[in-house]
Formats: C-alpha cells, structure tokens, sequence
C-alpha cells in the first residue's frame, strides 16, 4: 500500500502535471506546421495568392509587399525559437543552446518580424476598429520582446522569465487568430466578415496576453 501510495506520489503525479504542458507544445508545433504549409504558396510571390487576393489596392506598395513577405517568411524561426526559451531541459544543460535561441528570437522580432507587422498593422482588413488591434499588439509585441531582452542583459531573470512569456504569448495569437477564424467558419456563426475580422484582431492577442498573466500569477505562488 505504501509503494504504490509513493508511486503515485513520485511518478504518476509530475507525469499528470506535465500533461498540459506536453498538449500545448503539441498544439503550438502543430499550428507551426499548419503555418508552414500556408507559407509556402507565397515563395511563388503571386500577387493572386491566398491572403493578397484581399489586399489588390495595396500590394503596389513596395514597404507593404516587402513588410508582408518578411512577416510570413520569418515566422517559422520566430514560432520554433520562442518555444525553445521555455524547454528547462535546454536552460540547464545547454544554457549556450538557450542563449542563441533567445538571440534568434529577440532579433527577428525587433528586427524584422515586429516591424514588418507594424506596418502592415495599418493596411489591415476591417478599417480602423481592426488596425488599432492591429497597431497595439505589434508595439506590445516589439515592447515585450525588448523588455525580456533588456531584463536578460541585467540577470533579472524573473523579469525576464515573465516578459519572455508575454511576448511569446503575443507571438502565439497569429494561431490563436486563424484558429479563431477557422471555428467562425465551421461553427457557421452569424457575423459579418467585417465584425468577424474585428473581433480576431483584438480577441487573438488580448486572450493570450490574460492567459499569460494567469500563468505568471500561478507560477509565483
């Protein structure tokens, strides 16, 4: 009776606490290849493809066309990279592998990914209501992520722990949106494609950031 009382205490218990962690990882990985697979039509750089069929009035501006392909073609390494910051395995044993991870993912966003959706933040869909969505979560972003970096460089590595899980949170609402968008259409909800791509531009991100307080909260208790 005693053993298997330890047995469940000992193994049984942190296997069954992992259990969300290891859903979540295989959701994001997942939703990373889906990504991966709604990329790779556009390396034929078609005007006609996919999402740019939408924005015909814009593509002619070259700081859109070249923010849009640098914001789809980087959002892999951002996706991947992100998700190696919080493996512990990878932060104790290979703390130099951690480090270059994290020095990807800082720089493609402050350098090319944030940016990029910054811009497009503007030309986005669903008039102003949805490109100040837009607009927000691409500063909030860029904002986290200097944040996380800035508090690394200082050794405050709660601080940097914290916002790490902001910014990636941020970095996650472009599945949370297509996901969003896929259950709109499959549950046939009644809504105006307008009203709809409104709702996603605030929903997808802002969700995400409450989910990542919720964890930051539990975590330090």
């Amino acid at each position: 009776m005693i053993s298997a009382l330890s047995w469940i205490k000992h193994t049984a218990l942190p296997l069954l606490r992992k259990i969300p962690a290891v859903i979540t990882v295989v959701l994001i990985l997942a939703g990373s290849w889906l990504m991966l697979l709604l990329t790779l039509p556009y390396t034929s750089f078609d005007r006609y493809t996919g999402f740019l069929q939408t924005k015909i009035a814009v593509y002619h501006l070259l700081h859109w066309r070249v923010s849009f392909y640098v914001h789809v073609f980087v959002s892999m390494l951002v996706l991947v990279s992100g998700l190696l910051q919080f493996n512990r395995t990878l932060l104790r044993k290979y703390p130099r592998w951690h480090r270059l991870a994290g020095k990807l993912y800082v720089l493609v966003v402050l350098l090319l990914s944030g940016p990029a959706g910054l811009v497009m933040a503007f030309y986005a869909n669903g008039g102003w209501p949805a490109r100040t969505g837009f607009v927000l979560l691409a500063l909030s972003w860029l904002t986290t992520t200097a944040l996380a970096w800035r508090y690394a460089l200082q050794r405050k590595w709660q601080l940097h722990g914290n916002m790490m899980t902001r910014s990636y949170a941020l970095t996650l609402s472009a599945l949370t949106l297509r996901g969003m968008i896929y259950c709109i259409a499959v549950l046939r909800i009644n809504i105006s494609p307008v009203a709809a791509y409104v709702f996603v531009a605030w929903a997808s991100w802002v969700l995400n950031w409450l989910i990542a307080e919720w964890m930051i909260k539990t975590r330090g208790e």
